[in-house]
């Protein structure tokens, strides 16, 4: 049974390869109807994005959680509170040196209430929301809508209706919920596609060839994006979804085409006509591709099984759009290959040729000195992870509030009014909601008083009750900031305190708001952390001894992503939270790490990897098989593998650099977190720790039980059975895909 197993499998392997090989040689021949269906699939999923597109929001929801519970019962008994409305805090002071005005004041507020979809506006001088000093009054505005629901055009006419007000002198900025606007994509996010360009350019010394994988990588990312933008007029999605799809997009799709294109180039050195070498580079450095391209979709679906989903629908979405980079590798790429034929070697830049040659030489070079220096080099490596992941210790989780806001944006400017004049704990107010037994007052009293008498609460305002009286709402005001550590402390002391006013009074309280929202989505973000991360290693370690047929391989692999990612998180702590060197990168807020970002950058840090340690390794067990010596079979595969890391790791970094340019603060963390991560993962894990331990490790490296060698597959991801069987009769079989023009 077991023989039959591994003869299924070995049988499967060479079909995936033969399958791919042939799938390019027929993109190939058949060049023109390939091109035009992708063009024409572009063009029709670009007209679904014009007449379908939806509104995306920043909304965040996770059912189940306390506030959102409390939000879901006061729509039901007391929806006249408006709680989970959208609402805006307008911030008016006078001209300096005067008083408010009451007649100025009251003309605004009349004003603001002709703004469309807004249902009330408080008088600040019957709120009594004045600053003590008489220089400020706070004028709340509610929508009749929740904040996701709330479109620009809703707040550019709300701002428009103060103009008359700023132009007399006066000062009107806006704050809150609703005015978080949706995150787009700028011109200077563009700016890692430039650097990723020179990179192809230097890695081929060809503009033809550097070309090709940009074109195949932007037809890619414009079907994802178009599809991803058509599916928002159906599907409520959040601003960051099409984001990260376009930065993974974009990356993979440069990389996949740069790994093909580097085989073709490679066949057609070697005397392969531009046929053969299409069906080859498709058949080898293909099946590569293919399985990368899995382990990033695995790993980015793999966010569904979190709980969260505004986590599920941005890892759906990006793995959707590197299964179109993959698709696109394997059929699109060979068509335009083939409209390029012999072109592909042409068009070399002066100068650049020997710089290829150089590169290799530099790998031999380095992998020889880590061999040399392999204990040294390794204390040096793990002690720079340690103290690169010292920060993480330190890290604390938050959503987006106008504090994060651009300095000079009016949520900012708002929030820094409020927090001068009347305390920051009013621009996070928590709402405590009370379903009240047979003494509504009484109970609302006691847990006033219990509530006023923590040390974090400012004030506690009187109950709102609803009509049946039955439910009654105290706003809590807290001395702290909404982000800080004392307000979520504050949090849980109130809920704590549910038992005993239940047991004096019989009622029963929760609390909500968007600042307790914010705080229960965070923790549900921290508590999925753990469980995914031992997902995703765990999916790491079988996939790797699958590929490497060896159990320290995928160990020392895993350990090494996990090394990454602490690593990581610590530079994202240093740098968003700690505000070490924020100047120098445009990082303008300081605060909590935002909630989703640690678990999504595990599943999307997880694939690239992965990739980097397939392209590495996979020569490196190639030279074992064959017989070299532990330390030869690590130089040979490191000098060959490492030139298609380093300019796949160099493009990848470039894109996601890019968006740290970004004013949105979670496109900005999250285009750093990943630069940085893989920058560390392939330079200092797969480059460093990788090569170093297989040298010190030895032939021990590939040792597999023999009970485990005749259960697992054994996959041939570089096609080397292809190889060896003469898909192409200039393929040798030993030689492997060279990614870079020699």
């Amino acid at each position: 049974m077991t023989a039959y197993i591994r003869e299924s499998y070995s049988h499967w392997e060479s079909v995936l390869a033969t399958f791919l090989a042939r799938l390019g040689r027929a993109s190939f021949r058949r060049r023109g109807l390939v091109t035009s269906l992708w063009v024409l699939l572009l063009v029709v999923f670009g007209v679904g994005a014009f007449t379908m597109s939806g509104q995306t929001s920043n909304s965040v929801t996770i059912p189940g959680t306390e506030a959102q519970q409390a939000i879901d019962r006061l729509e039901e008994k007391f929806p006249e509170a408006g709680v989970g409305k959208g609402t805006v805090n307008v911030a008016v002071a006078p001209p300096e040196g005067e008083q408010l005005d009451p007649t100025v004041v009251a003309g605004l507020v009349e004003d603001l209430g002709t703004a469309p979809n807004v249902a009330t506006v408080v008088d600040p001088f019957e709120a009594k929301s004045i600053a003590p000093d008489g220089s400020l009054a706070l004028v709340q505005v509610v929508y009749a809508l929740p904040s996701p629901e709330v479109t620009d055009a809703d707040r550019d006419a709300l701002q428009a209706t103060a103009q008359a007000t700023r132009d007399a002198g006066w000062t009107v900025e806006f704050g809150g919920d609703a005015m978080q606007g949706i995150p787009v994509t700028q011109a200077t996010e563009g700016v890692g596609v430039v650097v990723a360009a020179i990179v192809l350019v230097v890695t081929f010394g060809s503009l033809i060839a550097a070309g090709l994988p940009l074109l195949t990588a932007l037809i890619g990312v414009g079907i994802g994006m178009a599809g991803i933008t058509a599916l928002s007029g159906v599907v409520d999605l959040n601003a960051n979804t099409p984001v990260l799809a376009l930065m993974i997009g974009l990356a993979v799709g440069i990389d996949y085409a740069l790994f093909i294109v580097s085989r073709h180039r490679s066949e057609l050195e070697n005397g392969a006509s531009p046929e053969d070498a299409a069906a080859t580079a498709v058949g080898t450095a293909g099946s590569a591709v293919v399985f990368a391209g899995l382990t990033v979709i695995i790993a980015l679906a793999g966010l569904t099984v979190v709980g969260i989903p505004i986590l599920g629908q941005m890892g759906l979405a990006a793995s959707a759009t590197v299964a179109v980079a993959v698709l696109i590798a394997i059929t699109l790429l060979p068509a335009v290959l083939g409209f390029a034929g012999v072109k592909v070697l042409g068009g070399k830049l002066p100068g650049l040729r020997r710089r290829a040659t150089a590169t290799s030489t530099a790998g031999e070079r380095w992998a020889s000195f880590l061999a040399r220096r392999r204990i040294v080099v390794l204390v040096a490596a793990v002690a720079g992870l340690a103290v690169l992941a010292v920060p993480a210790a330190d890290m604390r989780m938050g959503l987006p509030t106008d504090a994060t806001a651009a300095p000079d944006s009016t949520q900012r400017k708002a929030y820094e009014l409020i927090s001068e004049k009347f305390g920051p704990g009013l621009n996070g107010p928590l709402v405590v909601v009370l379903d009240v037994g047979d003494d509504p007052q009484g109970a609302a009293t006691t847990a006033m008083q219990r509530i006023g008498a923590l040390d974090d609460v400012a004030m506690v305002t009187p109950p709102q009750f609803n009509r049946a009286g039955d439910t009654a709402l105290l706003t809590v005001i807290p001395k702290s900031g909404p982000q800080t550590q004392e307000t979520e402390d504050l949090v849980t002391e109130i809920r704590e305190l549910g038992g005993a006013i239940k047991a004096d009074t019989g009622a029963t309280t929760s609390v909500t708001g968007a600042t307790a929202m914010n705080i229960d989505i965070s923790a549900t973000m921290a508590d999925a952390l753990l469980p995914y991360l031992s997902l995703v290693v765990g999916l790491a370690f079988i996939l790797l001894m699958i590929v490497f047929r060896s159990i320290l391989v995928p160990l020392k692999a895993t350990l090494g992503f996990l090394g990454s990612v602490a690593a990581t998180f610590g530079a994202v702590v240093a740098v968003f939270q700690w505000g070490w060197l924020a100047d120098l990168l445009g990082v303008d807020a300081i605060g909590p790490i935002m909630s989703v970002l640690p678990v999504l950058l595990i599943g999307v840090l997880f694939g690239l990897a992965m990739d980097y340690q397939v392209f590495l390794v996979t020569r490196m067990r190639e030279e074992h098989v064959h017989g070299s010596t532990p330390d030869r079979a690590m130089i040979t595969g490191f000098s060959h593998g490492s030139r298609v890391v380093v300019a796949a790791a160099l493009i990848m970094i470039s894109v996601f650099a890019g968006f740290v340019l970004a004013e949105a603060v979670l496109i900005q963390s999250i285009g750093f977190a990943l630069a940085v991560g893989v920058a560390v993962d392939a330079f200092v894990v797969r480059m460093t720790l990788v090569p170093a331990l297989m040298s010190l490790l030895g032939r021990s490296a590939w040792w597999l039980p023999r009970w485990l060698d005749r259960i697992l597959p054994n996959v041939d991801v570089e096609g080397e059975k292809l190889t060896r069987g003469g898909a192409s009769p200039d393929d040798s079989g030993e030689r492997e895909a060279e990614p870079l023009a020699r």
